[in-house]
C-alpha cells in the first residue's frame, strides 16, 4: 500500500483510494488465509527516493534541500523484507510513515492539516 492508504494527499485522491483498496484487500487476504501457510503483510512505505514526487505533480517542502529524509529504495526494501520474514501484520517503512500513522490515529484532521501544509500543490 502506501501512507496514501491511510492519509490523503492533496490532488492525489485517486491514488489514495487505490492504496486504501490495496490495504483492505491485503487485510482481507490476511484474514482469509490465516489458517494456511501463506503469509500476508501490509506495507506502508513513507517517502522513498524515487521519481514519484516529480511524477505526482506535487512539491514537497524540503525535498530538494534534503531537510526531508527519504529512504533509499534499498533501505525501504530491507525494512519491508525484514517485516515479511518476521511475519509482521503491518510494516511502516520510514520515520515519516511511523509518525504520520501515529498522528492520523490520534487526530485524523490534524494529520491531514499537517500534510496540506507540507505539500504545495500545483498543476504543471
Amino acid at each position: 500500500s502506501s501512507m496514501g492508504g491511510f492519509l490523503p494527499v492533496p490532488l492525489q485522491s485517486v491514488y489514495a483510494a487505490s492504496k486504501a483498496a490495496v490495504k483492505m484487500l491485503t487485510e482481507g487476504l490476511h484474514l482469509e488465509l490465516r489458517d494456511t501457510n501463506v503469509g500476508v503483510t501490509i506495507v506502508f512505505p513513507g517517502g522513498v527516493d524515487t521519481n514519484i514526487v516529480q511524477n505526482a505533480r506535487i512539491e514537497l517542502e524540503g525535498a530538494d534541500n534534503h531537510s526531508y529524509k527519504m529512504l533509499s529504495p534499498n533501505e525501504a526494501a530491507a525494512i519491508i523484507i525484514k517485516g515479511m520474514e518476521n511475519k509482521k501484520y503491518r510494516v511502516l517503512a520510514g520515520n515519516d510513515a511511523k509518525i504520520m500513522d501515529f498522528l492520523y490515529r490520534l487526530n485524523p484532521k490534524k494529520a491531514t492539516d499537517i500534510i496540506a501544509k507540507k505539500i504545495k500543490t500545483h498543476l504543471k
